[in-house]
């Protein structure tokens, strides 16, 4: 995982480009409603000042101020982006092998529970 250098500066001022995967996209203006719904639900926990924002088709510029007391912006944007992509129908093809493979396939078929797994406690050692 990359482990990004960042300033902690509380109060500041900070401009951020954003990106869609998809450069070819005109995601964001066509669905600019959710983006606008997602920064809002954002603030109403997380507040901060919105300088200014330009959005395009397939990125967007934005220059924020935080509070006084606060350098928190990645998980801002982290929230925007999960709040503003749920419910889009999904861009990624899955292909058959993916869609059927044998531990989801198994739970459908009622052989496994869907946290088949989840919890269990190992008790051996491994090369200790």
């Amino acid at each position: 995982m990359t482990n990004y250098r960042r300033d902690r500066t509380a109060g500041a001022t900070w401009f951020f480009t954003v990106a869609i995967a998809d450069r070819k996209t005109d995601l964001l203006i066509r669905e600019i409603d959710r983006l606008r719904a997602a920064v809002r639900q954002v603030r109403e926990d997380w507040p901060f000042h919105i300088d200014a924002w330009v959005v395009l088709p397939d990125h967007m510029h934005a220059l924020w101020t935080l509070p006084r007391d606060d350098h928190d912006f990645s998980t801002r944007w982290r929230l925007i982006k999960s709040a503003f992509s749920r419910g889009l129908p999904p861009l990624e093809p899955i292909s058959p092998s993916r869609a059927n493979s044998t531990f989801s396939r198994y739970v459908r078929q009622r052989i496994y529970g869907a946290n088949w797994g989840a919890g269990m406690e190992v008790h051996e050692k491994f090369g200790e």
